[in-house]
């Protein structure tokens, strides 16, 4: 997770700390942002569940300690929340991490949100993240109950990919076991163009004690405007939830709702109270978009 503006990252875990699938095109007259993706051969993805074993997905977790939960953040108790999850990758340094993400409606049944430090660094083109793997409903000790989904494309703003501006990626994943990931787990509605306002439920999977990252967390408040198209919300989640969704309107027996935001930043490297996530504006429509026809 970034903290702060830019949000140096906390140790080797991503995140930020310190930021209607649906929804009708763009008009013809306006072109749609551009974007930034890499792709993984279908060798690529056989090696990547060859590595992402079970051990290593605790080794990971155990590898962390980004201090204790702080007491904005809840471990979660409800209903299993099937769409989100944790993205394991080796990022740009080769060290093995994670993100937090969300299964999504889309086209093609495959997409996942998260952050774009998730994926790749920003304004740093050519340091892009390696071997992710999607693991939705991920639970204590490795255990996955949906299965691990490798990840065959990332979408970025290239915003992101030049200028480190709108955090969001969309990642496409192959099916598991023949089905796909919303076939598999639900989709969480995307609200693009929302006006800020009113109560969000963020989930991340943090490297903070007791749990790190192996145990859903949330936070919940309101969701208000804050500078440079961003959005604010009170929350003290720390490395690891990055990417991780805001989810208005939640209902905690479906465990659904609708994605208005990704986990970014806090701001503060230690001791963060407010956590930022970027504004899902037309950037982030046109990551989306691209990812659902990958």
């Amino acid at each position: 997770m970034r903290a702060s503006k830019p949000l140096g990252r906390l140790s080797a875990v991503a995140l930020a700390c310190a930021v209607a699938l649906g929804a009708a095109p763009s008009p013809a007259t306006a072109a749609a942002p551009a974007t930034a993706e890499v792709t993984y051969t279908a060798k690529e993805r056989q090696e990547v569940l060859a590595y992402w074993t079970a051990a290593r997905m605790w080794k990971v977790s155990e590898s962390v300690d980004l201090g204790p939960t702080g007491p904005l953040t809840k471990e979660w108790k409800g209903a299993p929340v099937k769409t989100v999850g944790r993205l394991f990758f080796v990022n740009a340094n080769g060290d093995d991490t994670w993100c937090t993400a969300t299964a999504v409606r889309s086209g093609n049944r495959s997409v996942v949100l998260a952050a774009g430090h998730c994926v790749r660094r920003g304004a740093s083109p050519a340091n892009t993240h390696m071997d992710l793997v999607f693991v939705p409903g991920y639970a204590k000790s490795a255990q996955t109950p949906h299965g691990v989904f490798p990840v065959r494309a990332t979408v970025t703003p290239a915003s992101w990919a030049q200028d480190a501006r709108t955090d969001v990626a969309a990642l496409t994943v192959d099916p598991v076991g023949g089905k796909r990931l919303t076939d598999a787990v639900g989709g969480q509605q995307v609200a693009f163009d929302r006006e800020p306002g009113g109560q969000v439920t963020a989930f991340g999977y943090p490297a903070t004690r007791p749990q790190r990252g192996e145990q859903l967390l949330s936070c919940t408040g309101p969701a208000t405007a804050a500078p440079d198209d961003e959005l604010r919300m009170p929350c003290d989640m720390t490395g690891g939830a990055s990417g991780g969704p805001w989810l208005a309107d939640f209902d905690a027996k479906s465990g659904l709702g609708t994605l208005v935001s990704v986990n970014s930043h806090g701001d503060a490297l230690e001791h963060s109270t407010a956590m930022f996530g970027p504004v899902l504006g037309a950037a982030a429509r046109a990551v989306h978009d691209r990812a659902q026809r990958l």
